[in-house]
């Protein structure tokens, strides 16, 4: 079995190479076969350039991307349909869920036969610990309005930790179109609407930097609202 690991990333210079090590040196320790995958997201920093230094010096790392920016989704779909792993996985470039969390998902293919596992912060109390309360809110609003909206069935349709088999990953994210944070919706509604068997797992924040995240409350919510209105049309096309 071939796990892959999904990592897009926008001017993540600062900590590229040391997740790059830490994903190696887990991953080296659990599985035969394995590859990392970056996906510059049209980084303006050097992202790129040490990604690709990287593989240059690993075989077990990829680098890919493009020159402009786009949106997360874009470079979760691009890094996506870049993997050949048996089941492939992403999580953003700060490992906010840590790397054990891996192993934890892989398992959960093997126990219940599902073609998705997805983390779910609502399933472990302590996961937004170290979120401010305008986050927190900003969360569960929007939650419940996912659910309103679409009949999303799962508990948290945007936390940044997902994993699928070879072909549930390929049929889905070929299929997708939205490029910025409701990426994620739109790939499991597609999931849903296949009849596909998810499973979840519950997930915790372990390395969180509010500073630095990319989330912008105000803008992305509208925007996100927005994309699900997209995401419905697209469904009845």
């Amino acid at each position: 079995m071939k796990v892959s690991v999904v990592i897009p990333a926008y001017n993540e210079e600062n900590r590229i190479e040391e997740s790059a090590k830490i994903l190696d040196g887990y991953l080296k320790d659990l599985y035969d076969d394995y590859e990392i995958i970056f996906c510059s997201d049209g980084s303006t920093d050097s992202t790129f350039e040490k990604a690709k230094a990287l593989e240059k010096g690993n075989r077990n790392i990829k680098a890919v991307g493009y020159e402009l920016n786009r949106g997360k989704g874009c470079a979760v779909r691009t890094g996506v349909l870049a993997s050949d792993g048996d089941i492939v996985i992403f999580t953003d470039c700060d490992l906010a869920y840590g790397t054990d969390v891996i192993k934890k998902a892989v398992d959960k293919f093997e126990e219940t036969g599902a073609q998705l596992v997805i983390g779910s912060r609502n399933l472990d109390s302590e996961s937004y610990k170290g979120y401010s309360f305008a986050r927190k809110l900003m969360s569960r609003v929007y939650f419940k309005l996912i659910s309103l909206m679409t009949g999303f069935k799962q508990t948290d349709s945007q936390c940044g930790f997902k994993c699928f088999t070879k072909d549930a990953a390929h049929t889905i994210f070929s299929e997708c179109k939205i490029d910025s944070f409701a990426f994620d919706l739109e790939a499991l509604l597609k999931a849903q609407d296949k009849g596909y068997k998810i499973e979840e797992i519950a997930v915790r924040i372990i390395n969180n930097d509010n500073r630095n995240t990319k989330v912008k409350m105000v803008s992305d919510s509208v925007r996100m609202l927005k994309d699900i209105r997209q995401i419905k049309r697209n469904q009845k096309s």
